[in-house]
């Protein structure tokens, strides 16, 4: 841990001349445990370099796919790591000589005699000794610039397939919540078409009629909801991908069954893995830099400018070498008075720098949460999953004796519907926790910035 700050305090602390200070940052990380607190005794094998794959969710691959070659969060970012490596080529630039040239041509009328041409070629440049690091600290900031909207693209496609995970999982749970109702709708009318027959026969009273009528219609709004629900799944889903929201998309698929989790490594390792770690880290070095090049610019600057020209009254005197006229100068310029502005922006780019500090503990602290509280959850959710299985089938049971009992007039209509309710209850709670679990585990990849591959894309761990 001590090291990987003395790598980024480096960046900050290193000065363009001895007799710059240092600037020292006053925030440093909490030290760091030697493996995960929810999960101290983690499996010896290693976790899946494909957590995509690892979900086992067969059409989540292709899904992730195209949302990688359609979604427009993506393409921003991708427009964003565009725009950081042109503007550190435009930063780069400033370290050579800049060169012009220039063709002239003239012409003078006279009012009593014949006119004049003149021809004139020129060539021109300056360049600016970068004596104390200032050229250089500014270049070598926004190549880090660069390097964190590369971290943050990665970032963005790392959120992507997650989001599409998630969105998956959500349309998968939608569909089989439609269908339990469906199936509920259709028990709650048979249940109708058998009490009204037990009426017709003297069996039971007008009352329960009426009540499972009530249930029919309770069912029936019921269902109008989860199909809601699950067309706005489907939209939802279909927007990352970058369609239109038809929900139309197919929902054939199950819910994966999660298996064990491997070794997910330590906190130290996440913090050489998450995308938004390792660009808020870039940002840090590249504040330090700018620190540096704030304070170069308080002492002398060297420039040197240079031209060279031919000419003389036709076109062919523009390569006579001699009519060639060169300049060369060299110019000190030291800043007098400014009226405090360079040393505001001092001042302003060491207060970046402490933003900048700030920012990537706050990035940390909260990366080392979100994998804590995923890595907890993952084995609580197991837990729920496996107690809430037990609970469905329990019901299930109690149900088709209960309905038994019913048929043959030892239970009423309101045990009838208890059981229903019961049953239904504890499946649409199991079909909900395993999604949980799923979700979940989408989740702990994406906290501790786990490898995914895309046929046709490349891979965010690489």
């Amino acid at each position: 841990m001590r090291k990987h700050i003395l790598v980024v305090a480096t960046a900050l602390t290193a000065a363009s001349c001895a007799s710059t200070p240092a600037f020292q940052p006053d925030h440093v990380l909490p030290d760091a445990p030697q493996s995960w607190v929810a999960a101290p005794q983690q499996q010896g094998v290693e976790a899946s370099r494909d957590w995509v794959g690892a979900l086992g969710a067969a059409e989540l691959s292709p899904f992730v796919e195209e949302a990688f070659r359609a979604n427009p969060t993506l393409a921003q970012s991708l427009a964003r790591y565009d725009s950081a490596l042109a503007s550190a080529r435009i930063s780069g630039a400033n370290r050579l000589p800049s060169l012009n040239g220039s063709v002239d041509y003239t012409r003078r009328d006279a009012n009593n005699g014949p006119g004049s041409d003149s021809y004139s070629l020129g060539l021109s440049s300056s360049w600016e000794v970068d004596l104390w690091g200032r050229v250089r600290n500014t270049a070598n900031a926004a190549e880090l610039d660069a390097d964190a909207s590369a971290q943050d693209l990665r970032g963005a496609q790392l959120s992507i397939a997650g989001q599409v995970a998630r969105a998956w999982f959500s349309l998968i749970e939608a569909r089989l919540q439609t269908e339990l109702a469906e199936r509920d709708y259709q028990t709650q009318n048979d249940t109708l078409a058998l009490t009204e027959r037990r009426f017709a026969r003297g069996l039971v009273r007008s009352s329960d009629v009426r009540t499972a009528r009530s249930s029919v219609a309770s069912a029936e709004a019921t269902l109008a909801s989860r199909r809601r629900s699950e067309a706005s799944a489907a939209r939802t889903l279909e927007t990352l991908l970058g369609r239109y929201p038809s929900a139309r998309i197919s929902r054939d698929g199950a819910l994966p069954d999660m298996g064990e989790l491997g070794n997910i490594g330590s906190p130290i390792d996440l913090l050489s893995r998450r995308p938004d770690v390792l660009a808020a880290e870039r940002r840090l070095e590249a504040s330090g830099l700018r620190v540096d090049a704030a304070r170069a610019a308080l002492y002398p600057s060297l420039s040197l400018t240079g031209s060279a020209g031919t000419g003389g009254a036709s076109a062919e005197d523009l390569l006579d070498v001699d009519t060639l006229i060169s300049t060369l100068v060299g110019s000190i310029a030291q800043p007098i008075f400014q009226g405090g502005r360079l040393r505001a922006q001092v001042d302003q780019a060491e207060a970046n720098a402490e933003l900048a500090i700030a920012s990537y503990v706050e990035t940390v602290l909260s990366a080392w949460r979100e994998a804590e509280n995923a890595i907890y959850a993952d084995q609580i959710l197991a837990e729920r999953v496996d107690s809430l299985g037990q609970a469905f089938q329990e019901a299930a049971e109690a149900e088709g004796l209960v309905t038994r009992q019913y048929a043959r007039g030892v239970a009423t209509i309101f045990d009838l519907l208890n059981a229903y309710s019961r049953r239904i209850s504890a499946e649409s709670q199991y079909i909900s926790a395993r999604r949980d679990r799923a979700t979940n585990r989408v989740d702990l990849y994406l906290a501790i910035a786990g490898d995914f591959v895309v046929p046709g894309a490349t891979a965010t761990g690489e």
